[in-house]
């Protein structure tokens, strides 16, 4: 049966607001570098008041891989929890324009959290710390997810950081066993280090029983299988899961599918802000594979779109990604 979509994404769902910032800012308001905290309403608040000028767009990990994904021609959609207020309203305008379908229901106006936002404070290195106030997205339910349209997907996105939400484990499950059902594949980003290990019996539970592709950066893979030796994990990963495609930063991102393994290397970029790379590494990734291309092309268009990212303050290319990927030598 042809499917109308070729990705459909789950996660957060949230406005970034984005800064530069100098390392004494992040010493002064107790932000940890290099990591998401998960932060309240009223932590927000005290951050956003020490960052200064910043730039706001609509973010959340999978939203970014999604909204990329549809840049790139793809067809997709988005499920994330908004609340009904201006920043619910600036993130579906914002995803919907750049081609993606978004239809989860709203959260009413009197709901008490508001729309998510994550606060990322970005140092002279280019190093990203986020800070999270999760809002309704937290609050995604079961009643959510949209069985028709899960099973009209060729692949199933799952955004690791929503692990964090109460009811969040029960609507991914809803959403693979319709995606599955109808023939689909499931794949998931781990997130965050930290992530994987508030939730890592369930991650492995879902890797090893759901999972077709594994997408992870180096410390994020090391924390789920408790090793320091990136080789090993990608060993334990590749017995688990189908296909695994692991970024290791200026080294670029390594691939493994049964015995094959590929390096795609890394494009050369001066590194102005990291947020985002490892989504739009997904992206990229994910539009190799949807376009059927090998295991290496897959990772050097991945490895491409981060590198534009990354270049640049924001987790949304700013350049033509089809322009780089030909300039690159790729045959598309």
């Amino acid at each position: 049966m042809t499917k109308s979509l070729d990705v459909v994404g789950i996660g957060n769902a949230m406005i970034d607001v984005l800064a530069h910032v100098e390392e004494d800012v992040l010493d002064a308001s107790g932000v940890e570098k290099g990591i998401m905290q998960l932060i309240d309403r009223k932590r927000a608040v005290d951050i956003y008041s020490v960052m200064g000028p910043a730039r706001e767009v609509s973010g959340g990990s999978a939203a970014n891989t999604i909204a990329t994904l549809a840049g790139l021609g793809a067809r997709t959609s988005y499920v994330g929890k908004i609340k009904d207020d201006q920043l619910g309203e600036i993130f579906a305008h914002d995803i919907r324009a750049q081609g993606a379908r978004f239809d989860t229901p709203l959260a009413p106006r009197d709901h008490d959290a508001d729309t998510g936002r994550c606060l990322v404070l970005v140092t002279p290195d280019g190093e990203r710390s986020m800070n999270t106030y999760l809002g309704v997205s937290e609050f995604l339910s079961p009643a959510d997810i949209d069985t028709d349209q899960m099973a009209d997907a060729n692949w199933l996105y799952l955004e690791g950081y929503r692990f964090d939400g109460p009811d969040s484990h029960a609507a991914f499950a809803k959403a693979i066993a319709a995606c599955k059902s109808a023939g689909g594949r499931v794949s998931i980003t781990l997130s965050d280090p930290f992530c994987v290990e508030r939730h890592r019996d369930a991650f492995r539970e879902m890797v090893q029983r759901d999972v077709d592709l594994l997408f992870a950066n180096e410390h994020e893979l090391r924390a789920l299988y408790q090793t320091d030796d990136l080789s090993i994990a990608m060993t334990m990963a590749a017995a688990e899961v189908d296909l695994v495609a692991c970024t290791a930063g200026a080294e670029g991102a390594y691939i493994a599918q049964g015995k094959q393994e590929v390096h795609a290397p890394a494009m050369p970029t001066r590194v102005v802000d990291a947020t985002g790379a490892g989504d739009i590494f997904a992206a990229g990734f994910l539009y190799g594979l949807i376009g059927n291309h090998d295991l290496l092309t897959c990772g050097r268009m991945g490895c491409i779109a981060a590198a534009e990212v990354i270049s640049h303050l924001g987790a949304r290319a700013e350049s033509d990604l089809h322009k780089l990927f030909r300039e690159a030598g790729l045959d598309l």
